[in-house]
């Protein structure tokens, strides 16, 4: 029997390849690290609340990251060619970053998104050359998004399967590395907590596997908004749990347990109300001057509440959460008094829990 012989070698296309990666690791290099900003808390306290603020980006926020490592995943994997699409199902941040790296590489690229996105997000996404393609039920994002990728020959980069698979977690900068980086020369260099919230699931599951692969004792907490599954679905290990409806805080929370959501990683898991999430992103800016979306908010209001109960222990250390992105894409959202009463979100009650923290140590009933 003869030997069967198929080389499907392309020296086109490996050369596009190698000028692709080469263009979105040139983009790394470029780029420093993003800064660790410290929230203020009372001295006697003995606590440190720290935002890593991924808001610096080129792009504007924590997605860049997840961006760059699914662009690079999808290329050396040969899904990415040259001419043909790259479709993402995105909230908005995701999309804003993909957009700029299919740009970089010279690939159109569709970004499926629901039709309450901000204003914003979609100006930035079509700066930067993509297309968007709004769906009313943000619970369709996939299979129009896989449809989308059969009907043009494209990619869907599918975030919320393998975002969590295309970060290397044991470190190369990921952004736990960093995070203990920075923290090195503070007076609590591990911290006691460190709280993320969960859109993919890729960013907890990343430091969460990177803080076990370390042995380092820092304990994982994800916060979850209303209209999110991730919450029910981790108490209950139902990986079947779904909601009805969208999260109204852009970027984390989704209608079904994604792929990229790691339950077995995670220590805590907290369920923020939406109003809370607002509350402290207002309660941010008053501290420290800077605007931040809802999603900071959310892990705010979980990482004040954890140092509420540090205080009440007598417990010394530090917390860290992140600042996701800028308040500047959601000015007619988070930041508009006319949208929190059309949602009916009232905020003053959560609004005063903090203010009574941070001028007593203690977290109200």
């Amino acid at each position: 029997m003869a030997t069967l012989d198929v080389d499907h070698s392309d020296t086109e296309y490996r050369h596009w390849l190698k000028e692709a990666v080469r263009k979105v690791q040139a983009d790394a290099n470029r780029s420093a690290d993003t800064h660790l900003l410290r929230f203020p808390l009372p001295e006697a306290w003995g606590i440190d609340l720290y935002l890593k603020d991924e808001s610096t980006h080129i792009t504007g926020s924590l997605k860049h990251r997840l961006a760059r490592s699914l662009f690079l995943y999808g290329l050396c994997n040969g899904w990415i060619r040259r001419g043909r699409p790259v479709i993402e199902a995105s909230s908005g941040s995701t999309a804003v970053s993909e957009a700029y790296f299919a740009k970089l590489i010279g690939v159109p690229f569709i970004a499926v998104m629901p039709r309450t996105t901000s204003a914003e997000k979609c100006r930035l996404i079509e700066f930067h050359g993509g297309q968007c393609h709004f769906v009313d039920d943000p619970r369709k994002m996939y299979e129009e998004s896989a449809a989308l990728a059969a009907e043009t020959g494209g990619h869907y980069m599918d975030q919320f399967t393998y975002a969590e698979r295309a970060t290397d977690w044991r470190g190369n900068n990921n952004i736990a590395e960093s995070i203990y980086r920075q923290l090195k020369l503070e007076r609590y260099p591990e911290p006691a907590w460190i709280v993320a919230t969960a859109g993919t699931g890729g960013t907890s599951a990343t430091i969460a596997r990177y803080v076990h692969y370390m042995q380092h004792d820092t304990r994982i907490c994800v916060a979850d908004p209303e209209n999110s599954c991730f919450f029910e679905g981790w108490t209950t290990g139902n990986a079947d749990v779904t909601t009805d409806c969208g999260s109204r805080i852009e970027g984390i929370g989704r209608p079904r347990m994604e792929p990229s959501f790691v339950p077995g990683a995670v220590d805590r898991m907290m369920k923020v109300p939406d109003a809370a999430s607002v509350a402290a992103v207002r309660a941010l800016e008053q501290s420290i001057g800077r605007k931040a979306g809802g999603s900071t908010g959310t892990g705010l209001w979980s990482a004040l509440k954890i140092v509420a109960e540090m205080v009440a222990a007598g417990r010394t250390g530090s917390v860290v959460t992140l600042l996701c992105d800028p308040g500047d894409r959601y000015l007619d959202k988070y930041y508009s008094d006319e949208w929190l009463a059309a949602q009916g979100l009232g905020i003053a009650p959560y609004a005063k829990t903090i203010e009574s923290l941070l001028a007593t140590g203690v977290w109200p009933d």
